[in-house]
């Protein structure tokens, strides 16, 4: 297990892998566990994209940030990452070296104007 996410209506599961590949999965593809169950297939992880970093649940107006283990950063909205199938290996969201590897992703929220409160 990587991560345990908070799941809201409206929203996407973005799974993060290792070296790089990353993909948004429609909350609606999962079905509920009850007890007894033997798990979820979210994503085919194979030596093209290695394993699991992080999993966010986010919108279409959030952004994320990639951050790798020699320190490079790149900031991202998520529309740019491709919604796709369950079970499927991602598509490239940051090339990085050889002997480099994503380690860390975060979800970066709008801030709401203050003028609304």
């Amino acid at each position: 297990m990587v991560a345990i996410e908070v799941v809201q209506p409206g929203g996407t599961l973005l799974t993060v892998t290792e070296h790089g590949y990353g993909k948004r999965t429609e909350i609606d593809e999962y079905r509920v566990q009850s007890r007894g169950g033997v798990g979820i297939i979210n994503i085919s992880t194979s030596e093209r994209n290695g394993r699991v970093v992080g999993v966010a649940c986010v919108q279409e107006s959030d952004e994320l940030l990639l951050i790798t283990q020699q320190g490079m950063i790149i900031r991202m909205p998520t529309n740019d990452v491709r919604a796709i199938g369950r079970a499927t290996q991602g598509v490239r969201l940051i090339d990085v070296e050889v002997e480099d590897k994503v380690v860390s992703v975060a979800r970066l929220v709008e801030k709401e104007d203050e003028s609304d409160t």
